[in-house]
């Protein structure tokens, strides 16, 4: 793809969005956000505000709700509350019915997700996470695409041995959920070894920086030392504040040129600028970006970043924390369907954003530097980087690192490398597994390691570009199946691309239970979004490289239907493409599918434009 440059506005009239359009700003807000919780009621605040507000910087009643051993659950609100703490509450929706009939609670569990800066961990800490998984979490792993883990099914009472036992491996799970800057992803390719080091740096240092200071997560989990009354606010908070953020806040490095952490599907990027010898000389800065949307409402869309402009090294976290900062008191929190930064983008402008961040870092953001990115998947195999380390990435389905029945043996596989392994293991995007910095002398090693538990028995190019969400049994937002489904949807649209040569071809394909967009759908060549049981809204014509939304193209397919909906355009796509042309490109030059601008125009002249 040429060098990226924001995506432009769509031909025609401005976009008739009330509140919302790039033709039609609002004049930023002088006063910083409503402290006191009356006020915020008064002021019509989002329930969340109020909620933050009294909660003693995120205390709440947690502490008090674990100790009820009556009940699986917690309070309403503090519901709310642990998700900074880094979980949601969930309950297994295959029995909800069964035991609703029997007049039984939920089977009420908690889903956990750590904090892991740029997914690299030691193989101490590895050992110290598959045993929680095992002791704990039901035998599984899972790799997520925040490149971190999470854990499925923690029961109330084993939540503080959990939490123990990953304070033990010096990990933590602080905001890794909630109205927060949420875990920072960094560039994994492994060939570009000098480059990554300073991305993962980066992404620690943002992370650190902009990490809530309130002792609860200590105090509650891990029995810590109470904070008594009259603490200075300053010190407690001295970034977020009582109110934190309207909403949550992704942030992401990447390296071209490789897009692996999808930079323009996040709230901010930094996308490094490499001189000849690949030495980062700076970073482009893009802000604006995220997935999130609700069925039927179109004043809430998906949106690209854009490219706001360029810092030097030395002024990258000022830009971070300046960044988060303008969105902490610009933006909306009235109405949480509207409050992530791209709509705050969408109704101040970017310049008036831009001179903002300006104004709180003291400088001028240079214009952005040209750069390319060629793709957004992995690289599997083995690669040699740039120090002489050798670097495997492994292909994990859904990021689910369990042991398959006659198939890899995942989890039993990867403890045995890590008992051995001398270098570390790096997570992607994408939900797998880099087995990286393997000296050339241990490569024979981990090799035979991996052959025995058949950890890289043959997955073909579409199912290498998949992605789910975890959706149905565990997550309530879910309207239908995704991370269940997507095995056998991927094994009849194999057949189907066999039949036309195309078997070889990669085409990113995604799916989500619901629209809010975990599994990063909206930027995918072939996107699924749940709509109800066995029913999906399909999304075409987004960007190989992640830089360009998608449309919708048919509402409410039954997932019978979806293979022969897709049939033709494989078809069509097999004869008639141009030599390179990925699919996304394809569907929009033949005319199926119109190409979709940023922001309100994903909702314009959607459906097919011709019969395919």
């Amino acid at each position: 793809m040429d060098d990226h440059k924001p995506i432009d506005t769509p031909d025609g009239p401005a976009v008739d969005t009330p509140g919302i359009g790039a033709h039609r700003y609002e004049a930023p807000p002088t006063e910083p956000p409503i402290t006191d919780a009356e006020a915020a009621k008064a002021a019509g605040l989002a329930h969340n505000e109020h909620l933050k507000i009294a909660s003693r910087y995120l205390r709440g009643g947690l502490a008090d709700g674990l100790l009820k051993h009556a009940t699986g659950a917690i309070s309403e609100d503090d519901g709310q509350l642990v998700k900074f703490h880094g979980m949601y509450m969930q309950d297994d929706r295959d029995i909800r019915a069964e035991r609703t009939k029997k007049k039984l609670e939920k089977a009420y569990s908690f889903m956990i997700r750590l904090r892991i800066a740029g997914g690299v961990v030691t193989p101490k800490q590895w050992l110290i996470l598959d045993n929680i998984a095992t002791t704990y979490a039901g035998n599984a792993l899972r790799a997520t695409t925040r490149q971190t883990f999470q854990y499925h099914g923690v029961i109330k009472s084993n939540l503080k041995r959990t939490m123990a036992a990953i304070d033990s491996a010096l990990l933590d799970t602080i905001a890794a959920c909630g109205d927060v800057n949420r875990n920072v992803m960094a560039a994994t390719n492994p060939a570009q070894a000098g480059a990554h080091k300073i991305a993962l740096q980066l992404a620690k240092d943002i992370s650190d920086t902009l990490l809530p200071k309130t002792g609860a997560w200590r105090e509650i989990w891990l029995d810590g030392e109470r904070v008594v009354g009259g603490e200075d606010e300053a010190e407690v908070e001295p970034v977020y504040g009582k109110t934190y953020l309207p909403r949550k806040f992704k942030t992401v490095v990447a390296v071209p040129p490789s897009n692996e952490v999808d930079i323009f599907a996040h709230d901010l990027g930094f996308i490094a600028i490499l001189d000849k010898k690949n030495k980062v000389t700076g970073w482009n800065v893009t802000v604006g970006g995220g997935m999130g949307m609700t069925h039927g409402e179109t004043d809430t869309f998906p949106r690209t970043a854009d490219v706001m402009g360029f810092c030097k090294p030395e002024d990258a976290l000022k830009v971070a924390e300046a960044v988060m900062t303008v969105q902490r008191d610009w933006g909306n929190r009235k109405n949480r369907k509207n409050a992530r930064l791209k709509y705050t983008i969408e109704r101040f402008g970017l310049d008036a954003f831009r001179a903002e961040v300006e104004k709180r870092i003291g400088k001028t953001l240079a214009e952005p530097k040209p750069f390319t990115f060629d793709g957004n998947g992995d690289r599997y195999g083995w690669v040699e980087g740039e120090d002489g380390r050798h670097h495997l990435t492994l292909y994990v389905p859904s990021g689910r690192i369990k042991d398959i029945e006659g198939g890899p043996q995942f989890l039993s596989g990867l403890r045995r490398i890590a008992e051995v392994h001398e270098g570390d293991f790096r997570l992607t995007g994408n939900q797998n597994v880099i087995i990286a910095n393997v000296p050339a002398g241990k490569r024979d090693q981990i090799e035979a390691l991996v052959d025995e538990y058949g950890l890289t028995k043959g997955a073909s190019a579409l199912r290498r570009s998949s992605l789910a969400c975890v959706a149905l049994p565990t997550c309530g937002l879910a309207l239908a199946e995704s991370e269940r489904y997507l095995p056998d949807l991927l094994t009849e649209l194999e057949e189907s691309l066999a039949r036309h040569g195309l078997q070889d071809e990669e085409i990113t394909i995604r799916s989500t239970g619901c629209p809010n967009g975990c599994a990063r759908p909206f930027i995918a060549e072939i996107g699924l979004v749940g709509r109800g049981p066995e029913r999906y809204h399909l999304y075409l014509g987004a960007a190989f490289d992640g830089s360009r939304l998608s449309k919708l193209y048919r509402e409410d397919v039954l997932a019978s239907e979806i293979k022969d909906t897709l049939e033709p355009l494989f078809a069509a796509y097999a004869k008639d493409r141009k030599p390179g042309e990925h699919f996304g490109d394809f569907v929009i030059r033949a005319g199926f599918v119109a190409k979709t601008g940023n922001g309100p125009d994903f909702h314009q002249r959607t459906g097919p434009l011709r019969a395919a």
